[in-house]
């Protein structure tokens, strides 16, 4: 696997383009960026500040970051849950304060006799459904102060496991160093997994510890990296006059997510006023997008009782 892309130049400040519209961004997050620098990189490039992300990707992660642009930032929170999709790289052999490789290393064994045998035994033992703890320096609030905050100032922080689900673990290379191992992997994990703590929990299961060092998110939910653009081709689009910036429309990044239900003239208008119309499916739990007659996003609807009630409205009465 390569190594992480050198960080890119910071945007220079400088005034806005018109608003390109509502919708999602399926960006290509470099290398040293974090996803708030991207997001506010967004701001500027579509014309907004009503810009936000679903999932962050730590600094020295790339891949995909969803961008939620004006309306779309209302389609985010029902993106957050989606399953996703990474390459990655573990060193066996070395741990590091933070599971990574930002953090210093805390402890290096030897980690050459490692079988093929042990190694796929291990893997497999953190498949499926497993509890997870998560990276003590990770988002996590505790007592209303991120995790990593608070270790950064010196506290210890023990945080509670969480169910997870790792639907594959997958070795793909195997390669041998001085002393260490690194193993180039692909995991499909539900939401709320931690990588890095798959790294941790994989060296410490075959006793030589482990960390990450590479880290590529290649799918969110259907939304994947043959999907993506990056910052240079967003910020070529704003400088010329002529081009679109690139923006999924939201009846499009619905539909690629979520159950849909096909609505009526009569529905539509009742919906875009907030009004409660008959389930299609009581006792659905998952959200459902509601699409007018002319394929506008009308509402994000629960569905779970006997009428349907709105989420969010996205499309004015008319639309």
């Amino acid at each position: 696997m390569t190594e992480a892309a050198a960080r890119p130049e910071r945007p220079a400040k400088g005034g806005r383009r018109p608003f390109a519209g509502d919708g999602l961004v399926v960006l290509d997050k470099p290398a040293g960026w974090t996803s708030h620098d991207v997001v506010g990189r967004c701001r500027r490039l579509y014309g907004t500040r009503k810009v936000g992300h679903a999932g962050t990707l730590d600094p020295m992660a790339t891949g995909v970051l969803l961008v939620g642009v004006g309306k779309g930032t209302r389609l985010l929170t029902f993106l957050v849950g989606c399953d996703k999709e990474y390459e990655a790289t573990i060193r066996l052999g070395q741990s590091t304060v933070t599971d990574d490789a930002e953090g210093e290393v805390s402890a290096s064994r030897d980690a050459s006799g490692l079988t093929d045998e042990a190694i796929t035994s291990a893997i497999a033992a953190l498949s499926g459904d497993i509890e997870q703890v998560p990276s003590a320096v990770s988002a996590i609030k505790v007592d209303g102060r991120r995790s990593y905050a608070r270790v950064r100032s010196g506290e210890e922080v023990e945080l509670a496991a969480r169910a997870i689900t790792v639907a594959a673990f997958d070795l793909l290379r195997r390669t041998n160093g001085d002393g260490i191992v690194d193993l180039d992997v692909r995991v499909s994990v539900s939401s709320g997994t931690y990588v890095r703590a798959l790294a941790r929990d994989l060296g410490e299961a075959l006793g030589v510890g482990g960390h990450l060092t590479a880290l590529r998110r290649t799918r969110v939910g259907s939304f994947g990296l043959d999907r993506a653009h990056d910052l240079l081709e967003l910020s070529e689009a704003a400088d010329d006059a002529d081009a679109s910036m690139p923006l999924t429309p939201l009846a499009e990044a619905a539909r690629a997510t979520l159950g849909v239900r096909e609505l009526t003239e009569d529905e539509a208008r009742s919906l875009s006023f907030g009004q409660r119309i008959p389930s299609q499916s009581p006792g659905r739990d998952e959200p459902v997008a509601a699409i007018s007659p002319s394929g506008v996003l009308v509402a994000i609807l629960d569905e779970s009782g006997s009428r349907s009630r709105p989420h969010v409205v996205f499309a004015p009465a008319g639309s």
